[in-house]
């Protein structure tokens, strides 16, 4: 059974706030569905923790929803019961200041799979958790026709620039330039 992300990117108003003591609460800003539609248990593994195969440490593991949550998020994840899991969350700021050059704590658990395509050579067809055999990390070998390789990534490999977080970066990005850094965050929850 799959994992799919859910959430929302959150921001607290700062624009044309008069005074400092006002109560700025957080707001949903865009429900992550509409940014990011897609499965990839490498970047929810070097995001949050969830189905982290490839070994990263964690950004923000088990966090949980904050407790200043968007009462409109803490509805949406709410009405998910028993079957949402993995709630985390994660600010802008947090996420302008990884290293996204940091190699993974671990080879990844899954060999990745090439095939031969005469036009272009060995293509990335995929990854499987396939017996290595006690491999080292950087091992190459035929099998069934397929070339197999054994891995360390990097954050870059799993969450590329531009790749399918891009639009989420981008929200993110646009609303920390108008209220801040710290004031724009990714919530998430999984489900299977």
């Amino acid at each position: 059974m799959g994992a799919d992300i859910h959430g929302f990117v959150e921001c607290r108003a700062t624009h044309g706030v008069l005074d400092e003591d006002d109560d700025i609460r957080w707001w949903p800003a865009v429900d992550l569905d509409l940014l990011y539609g897609g499965r990839c248990y490498d970047a929810f593994g070097c995001l949050f923790g969830v189905r982290n195969h490839a070994g990263f440490r964690p950004l923000a593991d088990g966090r949980g929803l904050p407790e200043d949550v968007a009462a409109e998020v803490r509805r949406e994840y709410e009405a998910w019961g028993r079957d949402a899991h993995g709630a985390s969350w994660i600010s802008w700021a947090e996420l302008a200041a990884v290293d996204w050059d940091e190699p993974a704590e671990a080879v990844d658990e899954r060999v990745e799979e090439y095939s031969l395509v005469p036009t272009r050579g060995w293509v990335l067809t995929g990854k499987s958790l396939r017996d290595t055999g006690g491999r080292p990390e950087g091992a190459a070998w035929i099998q069934d026709g397929r070339l197999l390789r054994t891995v360390r990534m990097v954050r870059r490999d799993a969450v590329p620039p531009d790749g399918p977080w891009a639009p989420v970066w981008q929200v993110m990005g646009a609303l920390a330039g108008v209220h801040g850094a710290a004031n724009v965050r990714l919530v998430v929850w999984f489900d299977n």
